[in-house]
């Protein structure tokens, strides 16, 4: 069973943002019995978001889900060195440039903390969070009718070489401005570490707050889908994850998110335009899973709508604050190296003394 933490564990400044918001939500009676999702839970799981190739089934038994678990490696994480991970040698100075293995790089491995299985739902190992297609991977289309711009995304974590000319050119999980793996979603994911969430229920709101860089979605909740899809926020609004409205149908949560903001959407691992929308159900399962599946619709860029499902398993703790970048140390060097690379290239390397 899980331990239902009060309001006052929320930090503080999600507390405020809480009561500040409850003081403007219409005042309206739940027409649906409403899921208790109060709780701390974790998503946490090696279930990639598409299945792997040679892999033609969703669901598999605990040994060929532990065999399969054996046979991957997130971002060069085994199963192995996530548990012992090298040891980092101060005395050693710096890995080599462009190296990219973990266990070449300036970081012990205690803190990573991906799943240790399949994601498990309902009773069942999964190979891919897509139930649908079948096929069990994102049907893009061959040529999308909207561009997003991931040059930067994801080149400087394969390659080590990204823009990092000025502030806007680094990724904005890298800014700590949102948390990274769209842990925060719409499209709820778990990540490398940190995949842990707490649900609090009022009348009129239901707030996410996520420990990956400490995101907090705040969901007004209407007496209806009608509803809901009626009281849109402004249109030039782009909030960070999207224009998020919420109702209780079928004993289940439902949540529409539309107008998602496109910078943040092109580092996600679900893209999608502002023209899309992304619906997410949250059921109760029992008292220690949450059924979570969402649909992404957008023919920007997919040649039919997509599901994935995965589940929120409870956890017996508290959500402690993700510190990203504390002082942000760290942007003046990436700042100073970026205008090194600028005085070289102008004067040739060695010369810029």
């Amino acid at each position: 069973m899980s331990r239902i933490p009060s309001l006052t564990a929320i930090p503080a400044a999600l507390a405020l943002a809480l009561s500040g918001a409850t003081a403007h939500a219409q005042d309206h009676a739940q027409e649906a019995p409403r899921p208790d999702l109060e709780g701390v839970w974790t998503n946490a799981s090696r279930t990639p978001m598409s299945r792997p190739r040679g892999i033609d089934r969703l669901v598999v038994n605990a040994e060929e889900a532990a065999r399969i678990v054996e046979q991957m490696a997130i971002a060069g994480i085994s199963a192995e060195n996530v548990e012992a991970g090298p040891a980092i040698d101060p005395e050693t100075g710096a890995p080599p440039e462009g190296a990219y293995d973990f266990g070449l790089r300036g970081y012990n491995l205690f803190w990573v903390d991906p799943g240790s299985t399949l994601a498990y739902v309902k009773g069942e190992f999964r190979t891919s969070l897509i139930i649908d297609p079948p096929s069990g991977r994102i049907p893009r289309l061959e040529t999308p009718r909207v561009e997003l711009n991931r040059a930067n995304f994801g080149a400087r974590y394969l390659t080590g070489v990204g823009d990092a000319s000025g502030p806007e050119a680094i990724p904005i999980s890298e800014r700590c401005l949102i948390g990274f793996g769209n842990t925060a979603g719409p499209g709820m994911m778990g990540t490398l570490y940190n995949s842990s969430y707490q649900f609090v229920q009022t009348d009129d709101y239901v707030v996410i707050s996520v420990e990956m860089a400490h995101d907090a979605r705040i969901i007004p909740i209407h007496a209806s889908a009608a509803e809901a899809r009626a009281n849109p926020r402004p249109a030039p609004h782009q909030p960070w994850f999207g224009d998020s409205r919420g109702w209780y149908e079928d004993g289940a949560l439902y949540v529409e998110t539309v107008n998602i903001n496109a910078l943040q959407m092109s580092e996600s691992s679900v893209p999608i335009t502002p023209d899309g929308r992304i619906v997410e159900r949250f059921e109760r399962h029992s008292d220690t899973e949450i059924v979570y599946r969402f649909t992404v619709e957008d023919e920007n860029l997919y040649s039919q709508p997509w599901t994935a499902e995965l589940s929120y398993h409870a956890m017996d703790g508290d959500i402690y604050e993700y510190a990203c970048h504390e002082g942000n140390y760290s942007m003046p060097g990436i700042l100073a190296g970026a205008r090194i690379q600028e005085v070289e290239a102008e004067l040739g390397p060695g010369l810029q003394e």
